[in-house]
């Protein structure tokens, strides 16, 4: 992030990399420190630095000094002006010049050394902090490859986890729309139950027809139980699918935003804009997860959605294969119904002939016994005149007189011909009660004849015209697996 304040774009810029070398020593002894940048800059440099600027003064370089300062104090008075005393003596002069050059001799080689010592530091400070950046810079580089692969990973996953959405979205819609279209069949089967209840007398029979309703009704709320029960986990699972997809487009959003992030830090270079001092940031480290921690998440994240991608087709499955099996189910009861239904109809329409042929005979025969009773009647009317004659002949004979009331044959004639009359009126009074008699048995079998057929009859009304029309109404088969 930068660099240290000793650096040499930090310093303010010289026209020359070396002072002069008149100014050279002077400039190295009285150097002074930047105020505001003092106390940072002596953070950074080196031991080196310390040990050649803290180098103490000769002992002939104090011993000058002492003489000096003693010439200084003493020269200005007139007593001290003789001949005898002198300033220097040529010993001092040349030792003074030994001794200047000695020292500028020191001060060149101790520059010389600085010099060496701070390029040299200068030049693998630069290398170091070059193959760091790019160590740096590549390890950026595979992070940023490492989230393209895995935003590839979760892109992958999530395109595959809303098509596994839709396709169980559309099959949840055909298999409420299936449970929908068994409502219809429910309510023709028990308006069939109810309409049958109708039926009359002896008619009112637990038949196969009865039997198979009850069994239609049965499988219809069976095959409605099942849907519920699937619709049910179809729901709970688009819920259990769209959450893995929100974690999936949230993992997705963190990537993109970290890949945003990281190939900018990747892309920055030290002529970049943007770039500056962030004193501390070393220090923070907000990182809540480890590399194998941030890539063991995605991956569970992305083996979670295909486990539910699993389930959720697993559940496809099984929704395809019950909406086939419920409208096989359905759609075989209602056939075997309507067989029953025909077989039924056929019976009674059968026995209903059957009983409007004996009704016609029974009518026929009831006829011939009424024509036979007013015979029988117009007999015994027929009788009655004989009898009077023959009962008003002997009563006109017993008035003969005396010995003429004789028992002769006409009066015996008459008595056989009395009885006679009277044994013949007595048969056909007794044909005639035996004639009523099955005159009201041929009436009663009559009106049992016509109240059967009346039963008979509505029995075929309820199952042909209420029970049949309305079972013309039965869903398709694409209907009952969901297609419109």
């Amino acid at each position: 992030m930068g660099s240290t304040l000793t650096a040499t774009y930090a310093r303010p810029k010289t026209s020359h990399f070396l002072p002069a070398i008149s100014t050279m020593a002077a400039s190295y002894r009285g150097i002074q420190p930047v105020s505001a940048m003092s106390h940072s800059a002596n953070q950074w440099r080196t031991n080196s630095y310390y040990k050649n600027t803290g180098t103490l003064p000769s002992s002939l370089s104090i011993q000058r000094e002492n003489l000096d300062l003693v010439r200084a104090k003493t020269m200005f008075y007139p007593s001290n002006r003789t001949a005898l005393s002198t300033r220097y003596t040529p010993d001092d002069w040349y030792k003074s010049n030994y001794s200047n050059y000695r020292e500028s001799e020191s001060s060149r080689k101790s520059a010389e050394r600085l010099r060496q010592d701070t390029i040299r530091l200068m030049q693998d400070k630069d290398h170091l902090t070059r193959r760091t950046q790019e160590t740096t810079s590549k390890n950026l580089g595979e992070r940023v490859n490492d989230i393209v692969f895995w935003k590839s990973e979760l892109s992958h996953e999530i395109d595959n986890m809303v098509t596994e959405i839709a396709a169980l979205s559309e099959v949840k819609r055909r298999l409420e729309r299936a449970l929908a279209e068994t409502a219809g069949p429910l309510q023709v089967s028990q308006e069939c139950l109810y309409h049958r209840e109708k039926r009359m007398a002896i008619d009112l029979v637990h038949d196969h027809v009865e039997k198979d309703l009850i069994k239609e009704v049965e499988v219809i709320k069976s095959c409605q139980e099942r849907m519920r029960r699937h619709l049910e986990r179809a729901v709970a699972q688009l819920a259990s699918n769209r959450a893995a997809q929100h974690e999936l487009e949230r993992d997705m959003s963190d990537k993109v935003t970290a890949h945003r992030i990281d190939d900018r830090c990747h892309h920055l270079r030290n002529t970049s804009n943007g770039i500056g001092y962030y004193r501390g940031i070393e220090r923070l480290d907000p990182s809540i997860s480890l590399p194998d921690t941030w890539s063991k998440f995605t991956d569970d994240n992305i083996l979670h959605s295909q486990s539910e991608r699993a389930i959720s087709h697993k559940l496809r499955d099984e929704i395809e294969i019950l909406l086939n099996t419920t409208s096989n189910e359905m759609w075989n009861q209602f056939n075997n119904v309507n067989v029953s239904f025909t077989n039924r109809i056929s019976e009674t329409s059968d026995a209903k002939s059957s009983l409007q042929t004996h009704l016609a005979k029974t009518l026929q025969e009831i006829f011939q016994t009424e024509m036979l009773i007013e015979s029988l009647k117009k007999a015994l009317r027929d009788k009655e005149c004989p009898l009077k004659v023959a009962q008003t002949r002997m009563e006109e004979r017993i008035r003969r007189p005396n010995v003429e009331l004789c028992r002769d044959n006409p009066h015996h004639r008459l008595v056989v011909e009395v009885k006679e009359i009277e044994d013949t009126i007595y048969k056909l009074q007794e044909r005639l009660m035996e004639a009523e008699n099955t005159l009201q048995n041929l009436v009663k079998t009559k009106v049992t004849l016509e109240h059967d057929l009346s039963v008979k009859a509505n029995s075929l009304f309820l199952d042909q015209e209420k029970c049949m029309s309305i079972r013309k109404s039965f869903p398709s088969m694409p209907r009952l697996v969901g297609f419109t």
